[in-house]
């Protein structure tokens, strides 16, 4: 349990969180999660704790259908890194992701590129965090592997920005990159286990119907997620190859050049 207190703790709080919502009426619930979403309006009036508070505040149906989900990706991730790079990974997906969103539909809605209204749409939830973490998960992956784990997933955000632009989409896809940063300065990972490839199976699969959304998006999400994977595995065994026929090769004129240097001194002897 120690090496997971950042996953049970977050998951703690928001299972308390939104077992107490359950019992409010509509009206107040809606009032709860317009007070702590991280919008335009918020942040403009300076309620800068809405960027932390706005992750435990989950408005996604029955917690039985995403805790469980949520739990093993946050926890393998703990699990790979430890407590502290996940805290970071997490931290900085959901509230960079949310400030830079935030700036986004701020020049936006000053150019007249989208409605104002906008500034005042809900934005609260565990996805930024969801995201942040299975960024992180990139630099623990194996090395043959991790390209094609990074091409994957931003893939699949790609896509479903593509079907239809959302500030929430975007969102998901700058967490990701904010954790795939955090990856690259969080040392080195533990080995894998066959536990912690169980949890990673089950929280990637979370992950990719968190970010995919509907059955169509799912599709075609998995479609093109696999074809660019694909395609970084080819590139990266091609890469492999001829970096191992450039080695032999010049391994071969190396021993060449020594046996035609080895002549002149036999011949003088």
């Amino acid at each position: 349990m120690a090496r997971v207190r950042v996953t049970l703790c977050y998951a703690a709080v928001v299972a308390a969180v939104t077992a107490v919502m359950v019992d409010m009426t509509p009206h107040v619930q809606a009032a709860v999660i317009r007070h702590m979403s991280t919008n335009l309006h918020n942040l403009s009036h300076g309620r800068i704790a809405t960027l932390v508070g706005s992750a435990f505040v989950v408005d996604a149906g029955p917690l039985y259908l995403w805790l469980p989900g949520l739990i093993c990706l946050l926890a393998v991730a703990e699990l790979a890194w430890g407590s502290g790079p996940l805290a970071i990974a997490t931290v900085l997906g959901h509230v960079g992701a949310s400030l830079l969103v935030a700036a986004g539909l701020t020049v936006a809605v000053t150019f007249g590129w989208i409605a104002r209204s906008v500034a005042h749409d809900p934005d609260v939830g565990m996805s930024y965090v969801a995201m942040g973490a299975l960024g992180v998960l990139t630099g623990a992956m194996p090395p043959r592997w991790r390209a094609s784990w990074a091409v994957w997933w931003i893939t699949v955000a790609l896509v479903v920005i593509a079907g239809g632009p959302d500030f929430t989409d975007v969102g998901h896809l700058l967490a990701l990159a904010l954790g795939m940063m955090a990856s690259l300065r969080s040392g080195k990972a533990r080995s894998w286990t066959a536990p912690m490839v169980l949890l990673l199976a089950i929280g990637a699969a979370f992950g990719f119907v968190v970010l995919a959304g509907g059955a169509v998006s799912m599709v075609s999400c998995a479609v093109w997620g696999a074809f660019g994977a694909l395609v970084c595995l080819g590139c990266a065994r091609l890469t492999r190859q001829n970096s191992s026929a450039d080695a032999a090769s010049q391994s071969g004129s190396h021993d060449s050049g020594g046996s035609s240097n080895s002549w002149p001194g036999r011949s003088q002897s």
